[in-house]
């Protein structure tokens, strides 16, 4: 929703802005003095003034433009990833639940990253101990062999334990391959889909959705084929046509409305940029009815392709999905590139979600699926790197904690953010890249949280090393503040009340609305669900290690 100069005039006038203080930083520096650390300026708040002249760099931020809203960030659980916590659970359950409250605490004040979004592979995936699917016997096209106890049972355990520490955590099922007996191939690994399982196909992934409900796990979206026009002989993979893809959707959407899923989400493609205006704008163009929007993955094209997709559906969500870290690679230099086309990036061309791909690995980037060739020279690297019963959070865990503390509800079970309207002027405005969101408020009379999340890549790592902090101005409502922006991320925030035109715009929202009796900042778990850890827990990173001056990228797989 649009408000007009003068509105937003007569709100500033109504609201008066000196009122607005900046109290809430988190920072990560590209020297690791500060990660994910959280600044209250208590006493000191940073105060919005009457303007004055504006500093090297100027961020002019529009509330009465509302962009897309936020339905969280994270990772891929693959069965790798949860086989490596589970096995840190059975032998350091402290680091294990410390480590998923760092990780997915949403609660203010505890110090968790708030990561709320979780794509889990149906199936083997280029990352499983061994090659299954949930019906392996040839033919049985009435599923009469389907068991989703083919998957390990720690899969859903981890995730069971996630959910009592993220109530709002969302689920996005995704196989990497139909079984073998569905394909040409008659493998997992590779071949291309046979039409003629359309419907069966589309029953298989019904009765997915039903076994994981059955382990208490609700699920906020599926999709139908991870990187469709991607077959390889070496780990679970499927070329799949969109016309295929678009008759398995429809089929499937009616499945799941007869049978009790009718929220729950189709998401389509779950391919790289390159293809944004080709392959999901013809599945949109057979069955958009079906797919509430689709995602895509780095390893090919840019974020600004995504752009191709939302004018020609500007009503479907879009999702970015999967970029992986490869061992080796620059600190640094990769923190300014996720920051620069994913976090900030991607989300400027209508992401509502991003992930990166597994959640954790070993520090050879193990175990991967025997003999495929997915992750080769280099290795990936996990959100989080195990090693048995200790971790480290690595700088993909930076990136999108950095993100997602500007996005998470503020209220028990309340509106999520959304982009709003920012642009950068002055005479450094190069120096920085910004993304701008409001979050709501269950009741109409509090104030809206606004948010910053800032990176400032001016280091002359292209010269001669030089990182310089950016003393910047910051404009709202016809007011102003001033921050200093050392070399890194920061995320920022105060509060202002809602303007009369656009308090209660939730278009595309989706808000939590039970709240708990007592209206406090704490999720109201059930009473079957309280978590593993002691109230008074803020949650830390188990590793410091030190800072790599070194500018190589080695840039995603």
């Amino acid at each position: 929703m649009r408000v007009s100069s003068l509105a937003a005039t007569c709100v500033a006038l109504a609201f008066p802005a000196v009122s607005q203080q900046i109290y809430d930083i988190y920072t990560t520096t590209w020297d690791r003095a500060s990660l994910f650390t959280y600044t209250n300026l208590g006493s000191s708040p940073i105060n919005f003034v009457t303007p004055g002249a504006i500093a090297s760099a100027d961020i002019v931020v529009n509330d009465g433009t509302v962009y897309q809203t936020m339905f969280g960030h994270g990772g891929s659980l693959t069965d790798s990833s949860a086989l490596l916590l589970s096995t840190m659970k059975t032998s350091n359950a402290a680091n294990y639940w410390s480590l998923l409250g760092y990780l997915f605490d949403p609660t203010d004040g505890k110090g968790g990253a708030g990561l709320t979004y979780l794509r889990v592979p149906l199936g083997a995936s280029d990352f499983s101990a061994k090659v299954y699917s949930f019906d392996d016997v040839s033919g049985d096209t009435s599923l009469n062999s389907f068991n989703i106890n083919n998957a390990p049972s720690y899969l859903f355990t981890v995730i069971q334990d996630i959910m009592t520490i993220n109530p709002y955590l969302r689920v996005h099922l995704l196989p990497w391959s139909p079984p073998g007996w569905m394909k040409d191939s008659g493998t997992m690994n590779g071949g291309n889909f046979l039409s003629t399982y359309v419907t069966p196909y589309a029953n298989y992934l019904l009765k997915c959705l039903q076994g994981f409900q059955g382990k208490g796990i609700p699920i906020y979206a599926i999709g139908i084929q991870n990187e469709p026009e991607n077959s390889n002989p070496t780990y679970p993979t499927c070329a799949l046509s969109a016309t295929q893809e678009a008759q398995i959707g429809t089929a499937l959407r009616t499945l799941m409305n007869n049978n009790g899923f009718s929220s729950t989400k189709i998401i389509g493609y779950e391919h790289n940029w390159n293809d944004a205006g080709g392959y999901p704008v013809q599945l949109m163009q057979q069955a958009q009815s079906a797919f509430a929007g689709v995602s895509f993955h780095c390893y090919s094209g840019a974020y600004s392709d995504q752009t191709t997709f939302h004018n020609a559906y500007p009503n479907k969500e879009i999702y970015f999905t999967e970029c992986t870290g490869s061992l080796g690679s620059d600190w640094w230099s990769d923190i300014k590139w996720y920051m620069d086309n994913l976090y900030i990036g991607s989300v400027q061309d209508y992401s509502s979600a991003v992930l990166m791909w597994n959640l954790a690995l070993d520090g050879s980037g193990q175990p991967e699926t025997p003999g495929s060739n997915s992750c080769m020279n280099p290795p990936c690297r996990g959100i989080v790197t195990v090693s048995g019963s200790s971790y480290s959070v690595n700088q993909e865990f930076y990136s999108m904690a950095q993100a997602s503390k500007a996005i998470v509800p503020k209220d028990v079970n309340g509106p999520w953010g959304q982009r709003i309207g920012v642009s950068v002027g002055g005479s450094l405005s190069w120096a920085l890249v910004v993304g701008a969101y409001v979050t709501r408020r269950n009741s109409a009379t509090d104030w809206n949280r606004y948010s910053l999340v800032v990176l400032n890549w001016d280091d002359s790592a292209s010269t001669t090393w030089n990182p310089v902090a950016v003393k910047t101005t910051i404009e709202f409502r016809g007011m102003q503040a001033t921050y200093t922006f050392p070399v890194g991320v920061t995320t920022l925030w105060w509060y202002a009340a809602p303007t009369t035109t656009a308090a209660r715009d939730y278009a595309g929202e989706e808000s939590f609305v039970e709240v708990d009796e007592e209206g406090s900042g704490v999720p109201a778990y059930n009473s079957t669900n309280i978590p593993r850890y002691a109230q008074e827990v803020k949650w830390e990173s188990s590793s410091d290690t030190q800072p790599r001056r070194t500018n190589r990228y080695m840039g995603p797989r």
